[in-house]
């Protein structure tokens, strides 16, 4: 069970994060290079799909994974043990990147503009790099925290 949930995991994590690393890299740039939000829209529309249900997993999985941990929600944010260090941390980013994620979807996007892209361009450089830096902490587990 823990293999299977691990995998569907690292799964997840490859979507959401690929996701973000190609609208980050690739599509970001482009936009701002030819002063057209419509192509983070396109994105959006065609990443959303796959990207929700990504992450969605990953919460799901993510919870099943640090219970086999006898990590209890009663443990969170207790920072007493390393891999109760690991899961806290990665709850605070998450907690983070949903409200990045909130304001973006109900603020910046329905009103995208070119002059607000670059707002929403800074909420993009923040959910990728806290969803990396979520990556690099998971990695840790294997070696029993932090």
């Amino acid at each position: 069970m823990h293999q299977l949930l691990l995998i569907i995991h690292l799964v997840a994590a490859t979507i959401w994060i690929g996701g973000h690393l190609i609208l980050c890299l690739g599509i970001l740039p482009r936009a701002i290079k030819t002063d057209n939000p419509n192509i983070i829209l396109q994105f959006e529309k065609q990443f959303e799909p796959i990207g929700i249900p990504a992450l969605l997993l990953l919460v799901i999985s993510g919870i099943l994974l640090s219970l086999q941990y006898d990590i209890t929600i009663s443990k969170w944010f207790t920072f007493t043990q390393s891999i109760e260090m690991v899961i806290s941390y990665k709850l605070i980013l998450l907690l983070i990147i949903f409200m990045l994620a909130l304001h973006a979807r109900f603020i910046l996007i329905p009103k995208l503009t070119i002059e607000n892209m670059y707002k929403l361009g800074w909420h993009i450089v923040l959910v990728t790099l806290l969803s990396v830096s979520m990556l690099v902490l998971g990695s840790s587990i294997r070696f029993g925290g932090i």
